[in-house]
């Protein structure tokens, strides 16, 4: 019925279109060796007019499709039209044909097929489906090598010639289908995200029927003969007739091992009693005593064991525990038992021989403890090893009292496993019910599959057998995995009345079933369908009829039973009733009604329907009725759903040792609606989800433990995996080997599918199959599947008999170790309740805002340094305009003061520059660039120099000569490809006449692999400035006017822009006179570099600051670092330096290479406690956490946490903050990270949700102003706004230079004014949003100190659902989101977030970051992630101050360049 169904919902898919690109995999990750199994459809995504770059383009075709031309599907795409060429027929994105035909084969297979009803288990159809496949040419190109920006054009939505873009089309294409219906209602969290709350559909059916009536079972006629107790039952059996035989067990091949009589049951239940009771301890002190409990642990294969451990105990009036044999030390869910038996207070464990011998022993030959479990003394009960009774000893046999008999085990929802605790007057009257309900009758032979160590195998297989002295043939597991078809043999071979079987029993049998001649069942009256409460039982049922009728089985034969751990049987179908007609029901109920918990016949919807077939009648003695499954228990009106309860005298009464939970499940107290208990006995719940339909016959639908409420509306876990298991089933999972769970995301329950996959399907096939569930799942139960997973077969855990281990499973997905190897998440179309894209207000006018500012009591946010005008300081550098004459004065006032220190990997000095030194260097660099390079002043000079002394001498040589100079790093010499592309592009755009270098880099320039890189004929002069000229210059040049141009500083933003601004002469000493004030520097002072010296205030403190403050400085290349890591620390140290710069990369290098040698470094002698500023230059956000750890992990070297702080700067003021000597501590704030996106600043208590700790940027420098400016309007933000950082200053640069001089943006940049307030100050505008707040603190002068926070470049903001996020934000949930993340970087493509992730782990992890990136995004940033790109280490590129080129990783993206390990399309 399911199949048909599913089928139908499936062609109906096809008219409604949806295009889910497949992922792509690295070839490693996949198993298939097939071609098409893994090749992506690579097309290029313009339409052919735009001039494609790629004629042939290919699509690979998809199984069950031709290949079409991708570029037409796409253009087609994008034009909007729906033509019958771009239907297909499921989820692929290809073309129509041979769908089309595959759809007829299909309707055919059902017409044709109607002689019996399709259904899950009928999996031959008489038709075979063949598609021809036509094979899609391929074609490889090479793509340019990834990292060279300036060849790819992404600009605004341009794409790439790629096949990443058309795949990303595919899925916004996809993405733009109509969502689920729109919501109105919200609920506020915490305040105005405003997440939606799902609104009641007034649609939605109600129950409407009356108030049930409690449902009685027949009365329980109590036969003369039946025993007082099961004991005394054994007894008069085992005396009687001890010949009688009571259990046959099996061996793997099916003959009969062993035979118990009851005679042997009686004599060696005896016998384990007795010694139990008096051979465990001493006589004084014994271990055991009557009602003590100890665990039976014996294998599936060994019931007659089991059988007289069982009864012994009962003999010896202890409780028995049977739980299942420890496989290993850490077995799925072993550890719960394990608490299980140590809340039972379990000393003991009884276990057959074979068993102790199996279990995992110590080299001593000691069993160790499993995890979990209490101490243990193993007993072996078999007879030979126990000791005789003596003549005179008895057992105790008592009639059946209110004792605790046995406690069975029940695993929760959660994987916690509790004992219920069962009576033994429980016990004795639930085989009377089952006596009477299953009309047995002495010596009756019953074959039983199912487990006899609890629920149905136990109560029929071991315990009401021997109340009727019944024969048992047992067959083990072992045997079924063998040999499906051995229980119906032996049926057959002992003519049995019974047999008690699962319905994968019956389904198993049927698969394996090949018309066998002789077999004959017309002997069973009664075949008990122990899960008849499942919803897949029923067809598993009708199967078996259909083909085993002709065999003499008899329709009314078939007995379904319902039962639940607390409740033992709640009610089961009797024999015979069919011969009077249909005594059995059925239910065809609507799956829309059964969500909301109403009960629908449906008539015209026939797709998304659940069949049900009753499990019989309430038990003999029992009152069942159903009560709603949450809130007070009231009882269910006739059409509802609820929980069904039963009371009666045999059922479990507690939970053992949890009184609490006990409460709530074993005494319900049903009311009626007028709040009336309808009984004074409690009531049990049962677990079981049903209702009590015409003549008294039970239904269920589902089990509590399976609910999963999604946005309100309930489904069953189990009828989503029958939904699952009817897509074409067998082709991909194998049928019991599917978990479906729901997990919480963002307020709401998801739903999760884990399956294993057979290990022949192609990745194509999977995904195929994957598609049509979703489908499938979404026609049906009209619900989204968040996530579906496939496993490789065997990897899920399993339980004892072959089952999946639930709550195990999600365990592994929760935290990232289930390691599928598909995965096809859904997050767009099941998360329906993200807070409404934030709608932009109308501007207010600006006299409101001022007005609005003034009477909220807000200041305007603005604030400065130290005014430079007030300070009185003793500096004689102030006298020179000019840094080429502040060198002159110095190299005669104090020649021999040494200024730079340049320090090698070892640690030892490589090179040192006096004031003397440098300036006759640079005289001598200044005739070289007059005589041989003939340049005039004002001509430009790139300085292409290793971080060191050279630089500095050729930037004064630059000066002395009149020239201005460029610093460009150097080419990297094992990566000349990317890095010189960067290098001719700084000469190219800065016009430079000149480029001078040293003799090595000269050589590299001109090499062979430059010439394969760049166009080496297109070089400027090179001057190799290792032999200079030994003359001094006529004149040093002094220019006209202090506006001139210093110098240029060029740098790469993290967008990818290259940026060169202008540096004039009064800026640089301005700039300079305000780092000298800010960090107290002089003469005597010594200063620890550890920077990259090409931009920035890494440049100007490498190679200005010492010349203009007299200061030493000590240089530390940053690349040394690689070699040495504590190379930096220890310079520090050792010159006993106060102040100390750095960078972030610098900074990550020592916590992660230095993280375990602390000990040996304080060891060397290092001390880090003179520091007073250890300062992280920087152009971002501080990156706190990095600070924080670097000040922890030194701190036990004497580093002062209050030491680190950051500086910022960016492309219009290269320093606006630094923290200095003097002035408060760095302050951090928590800010809300809602109210951010929002342009709010909302501050928050340390440690609230959603809270982001800012750390401020150091303190503004003397000269500078600083205001909050909306940059939309340009308009003054009050205190504590979110705006774009707005500075004036005198060391501003004075404007981009750039090749094409494009000056609108220039002027922007650099001469804003005020929309409104203070419009005559020109400022410039940073592109950086901040905040400032005005804190408690005193500055050096007495005010109140303002603090800058720094929030993010606007650049790299993203605006996504109207609100603006910041990357590092959402990058920093996602690398706490799994152990094995080390990096990551975000950014948007048309309106889809990519999120690539850094694995450092093994290719199989890859797929389990899938989930749990796009969860952790959902719940702390209410973003659905687009695109999951997993790579290896090393991928996402990152510049020379350490910050992530995001832009560059776009483009290497979207032109397939980056080799992902995984790539993952979100639906």
């Amino acid at each position: 019925v399911h199949t048909e169904a599913v089928q139908a919902a499936l062609a109906k898919h096809k008219e409604r279109k949806m295009a889910v690109p497949m992922p792509s995999k690295r070839r490693s990750l996949v198993v298939q060796t097939s071609m098409d199994a893994y090749t992506p459809p690579d097309t290029s995504s313009g339409s052919e007019d735009e001039g494609s770059v790629q004629g042939d383009s290919q699509g690979t075709p998809t199984s069950s499709q031709g290949s079409i031309n991708m570029e037409h599907w796409i253009s087609q795409a994008i034009h909007g039209s729906t033509t019958s060429t771009t239907s297909s027929s499921s989820t692929q994105s290809g073309g129509s044909g041979a769908a089309h035909r595959l759809a007829d084969v299909m309707a055919q297979t059902h017409i044709e097929n109607h002689s019996a009803p399709p259904d899950v288990t009928t999996y031959t159809s008489e038709h075979s489906m063949q598609v021809e496949r036509p094979q899609g040419s391929t074609t490889s190109r090479t793509a340019p090598k990834y990292g060279n920006a300036e060849l790819m054009e992404t600009g605004d939505g341009v794409p790439v010639s790629s096949r990443v873009s058309a795949k990303i089309q595919q899925l916004v294409n996809t993405l733009k289908r109509p969502k689920r219906p729109p919501l109105r209602e919200f609920f506020v969290d915490d305040f105005e995200e405003l997440l939606e709350v799902q609104q009641p559909d007034p649609n939605q059916p109600k129950p409407e029927g009356a108030q049930m009536l409690a449902t009685r079972g027949e009365q329980l006629g109590v036969v003369t003969n039946w025993p007082p107790s099961l004991e005394a039952a054994l007894q008069r059996w085992g005396t009687i007739s001890p010949k009688a035989p009571c259990l046959t067990t099996m061996d793997t091949n099916g003959k009969p091992l062993y035979i118990l009589t009851y005679g042997k049951l009686w004599t060696r239940s005896m016998k384990v009693a007795y010694n139990i009771l008096h051979k465990l301890g001493t006589k004084q002190e014994p271990m055991v005593r009557p009602g003590d409990r100890v665990a039976l642990v014996f294998p599936n294969n060994d019931p007659a064991a089991f059988m007289v451990a069982f009864y012994g105990c009962l003999l010896a009036e202890v409780v028995p525990v049977p739980i299942e044999v420890p496989l290993t030390r850490k077995d799925a869910g072993s550890q719960q038992i394990g608490f299980l038996l140590g809340s039972c207070g379990v000393t003991v464990a009884l276990t057959s021989d074979a068993c102790h011998k199996g279990l995992p022993k110590s080299p001593t030959g000691e069993i160790p403890q499993f995890k979990g479990w209490p101490k243990l003394l193993w007993f072996v009960t078999e007879s030979k090893h126990l000791s005789k009774p003596p003549r005179d000893w008895f057992p105790h046999i008592k009639d059946a009292n209110n004792d605790t008999a046995y406690i069975e085990y029940k695993t929760c929802k959660d994987g916690s496993v509790l004992g219920v605790t069962v009576t033994r007057i429980a016990l004795l009257t639930h085989c009377q019910a089952l006596t009477q309900a299953c009309g047995y009758t002495e010596a009756e032979t019953i074959v039983n599959v199912l487990d006899f160590k609890k629920d149905v195998g136990l109560w029929h297989g071991i315990l009401t057998s021997v109340m009727n002295m019944m024969h048992v043939i047992s067959i083990p597991y072992s045997l079924m995995k063998v040999n499906p078809l051995s229980w119906i043999q032996k049926v057959c071979q002992y003519k049995a009345k019974v047999a008690c079987v699962k319905s994968r029993d019956m389904h198993w049998a049927l698969v394996a079933h090949r018309d066998q001649r002789d077999v004959n069942l017309s002997s069973l009256r009664m075949l008990i369908v122990a899960d008849g409460a499942n919803p897949w039982s029923i067809s598993s049922c009708d199967a078996f009829l259909n083909v085993f009728q002709s065999k003499g089985l008899r329709q009314e034969v078939i007995c379904p039973c319902a039962s639940s751990p607390e409740a033992l049987t709640v009610a089961i179908r009797r024999c015979g009733y069919g011969r009077l007609g249909n005594h059995s029901g059925r239910g065809v109920l609507s799956m829309h009604g059964l969500t909301y918990g109403v009960i629908r016949v449906d008539s015209e919807e026939k797709l998304s329907v659940l069949t049900v077939q009753d499990v019989g009648l309430v038990m003999p003695g029992a009152i069942m009725c159903s009560v709603k499954p949450d809130g007070i228990p009231q009882l269910c009106r006739t059409d509802e759903i609820g929980e069904l309860c039963v009371c009666a005298v045999a059922t479990g009464t507690s939970y053992y040792g949890l009184s609490g939970m006990t409460k709530n499940t074993f005494e319900v107290f049903p009311m009626t609606s007028s709040g009336a208990p309808i009984s004074e006995y409690p009531f049990i719940r049962t677990g079981l989800l049903g209702f009590v339909g015409p003549g008294g016959l039970v239904f269920v639908v589902g089990k509590m433990d399976g609910l999963m409420v999604v946005s309100g509306r309930r489904h069953n876990a189990d009828d989503i995996v029958a939904t699952a298991l009817a897509v074409e089933p067998m082709k991909f999972v194998y049928r019991g080997r599917i978990a479906v769970f729901s997990v919480t995301v963002l307020h709401d329950e998801r739903i999760v599918i884990v399956a294993e996959q057979r290990p022949d399907s192609t990745e194509e096939d999977s995904f195929q199959w994957m598609s049509r569930v979703l489908q499938a799942i979404d026609s049906i139960h009209q619900v989204g599947v968040y996530c579906l997973a496939l496993v490789p077969a065997n990897t899920l855990p399993k339980t004892p008999l072959g089952g999946i281990h639930l709550s195990e499973t999600k365990q592994l997905f929760l935290e990232g170790s289930l390691h599928p190897c598909n995965v096809l998440m859904c997050p767009h179309t099941c998360v329906t309740n993200l807070p409404k894209p934030r709608q932009k207000q109308p501007e207010i006018g600006p006299a409101s805002v001022m007005v609005g500012n003034l009477v909220s009591g807000k200041r305007i946010a603005q604030a400065s340094g130290r005014d430079l005008g007030q300070i009185e300081d003793n500096d004689q550098a102030r006298k020179f305009l000019f840094l080429s004459e502040v060198l002159q004065w110095r190299a005669q006032t104090t020649p021999d003061h040494l200024l730079y220190t340049l320090l090698n990997c070892r640690g030892t000095i490589a090179n040192s520059l006096t004031c003397v030194q440098l300036h006759k260097r640079a005289e001598k660099i200044a005739v070289m660039l007059m005589e041989r390079g003939h340049l005039q002043d004002g001509d430009h000079v790139a300085l292409v120099y290793p971080p060191g002394i050279d630089l500095i001498a050729a930037f004064y040589g630059c000066l002395y000569a009149g020239c201005v100079p460029i610093t460009v790093r150097p080419p990297h010499p094992q990566n000349i490809a990317t890095t010189l592309p960067t290098v001719k592009m700084i000469v190219e755009v800065s016009r430079s006449a000149c480029l001078m270098t040293t003799q090595l880099i000269c050589k590299l320039l001109r090499s062979r692999e430059a010439a394969a890189a760049v166009d080496v004929r297109t070089w400027p002069l090179i001057l190799d400035t290792d032999d200079l000229p030994k003359k001094r210059p006529a004149q040093i040049y002094k220019p006209s006017n202090p506006d001139t141009l210093a110098y240029l500083d060029f740098s790469v933003s993290t967008t990818g822009m290259l940026a060169g601004v202008k540096m004039s002469h009064a800026a640089t000493s301005a700039f300079c006179r305000s780092i000298k004030l800010q960090c107290e520097l002089y003469p005597s002072r010594e200063v620890a570099i550890c920077l990259d010296p090409y931009c920035g205030l890494g440049f100007v403190l490498w190679c200005l600051c010492s010349v203009y403050s007299g200061h030493q400085s000590i240089l530390i290349p940053p690349s040394e670092l690689e070699t040495n890591p504590a190379l930096w620390l220890l310079a520090v140290s050792q010159y006993k330096v106060r102040d100390t710069f750095c960078s972030y990369s610098v900074m990550e290098l020592c916590t992660k290479g230095l993280g375990s040698q602390t000990e040996s470094l304080k060891a060397r002698g290092l001390d880090l406690s003179r520091v007073r500023t250890c300062v992280v230059v920087a152009e971002e956000r501080p990156r706190i956490a990095l600070t924080q750890s670097f000040s922890k992990l030194f701190k036990d070297l004497g580093l002062h946490p209050r030491a680190v702080s950051t500086s910022f700067g960016c492309r219009v003021n290269l320093a606006i903050c630094l923290q200095g000597t003097s002035g408060p501590d760095p302050t951090t704030v928590y800010v809300d990270m809602r109210a951010l996106r929002h342009d709010r600043v909302r501050l928050v208590e340390r440690g609230s949700p959603h809270s982001l700790p800012l750390m401020e940027s150091g303190k503004i420098l003397p000269g500078v102003r600083i205001i909050i400016a909306n940059p939309e309007t340009k308009g003054p933000l009050g205190d504590s706004h979110l705006g774009e950082i707005w500075v004036h200053s005198a060391h501003n640069a004075s404007g981009y230079f750039t090749i094409y001089g494009d000056e609108s943006l220039q002027s922007d940049h650099f001469n804003s004014r005020l929309s409104f307030g203070d419009t005559q100050t020109i400022w410039a505008r940073t592109g950086y949003l901040g905040f400032l707040r005005r804190t408690e603190l005193t500055d050096a002068n007495g005010e109140r100190h303002d603090a800058l926070y720094v929030v993010g470049a606007l650049d790299e903001a993203m605006e996504l659902r109207g609100m603006r996020y910041h990357p590092i934000d959402i990058e920093t949930s996602v690398i706490r989101a799994h152990k094995s993340v080390t990096e990551c970087a975000v950014f948007t493509w048309t309106n889809l977030l990519v999120v690539v992730v850094e694995l450092d782990g093994s290719e199989q992890e890859a797929l389990d970051l899938v989930p749990l990136v796009t969860n952790v995004v959902l719940e702390e940033h209410y973003l659905i992630v687009g695109v999951v790109v997993v790579v290896d280490i090393g991928v996402i590129p990152i510049n020379s101050r350490g910050e992530k080129q995001r832009m560059h990783l776009r483009d290497g993206f979207l032109a397939d360049q980056l080799d992902p390990i995984y790539v993952a399309y979100n639906m």
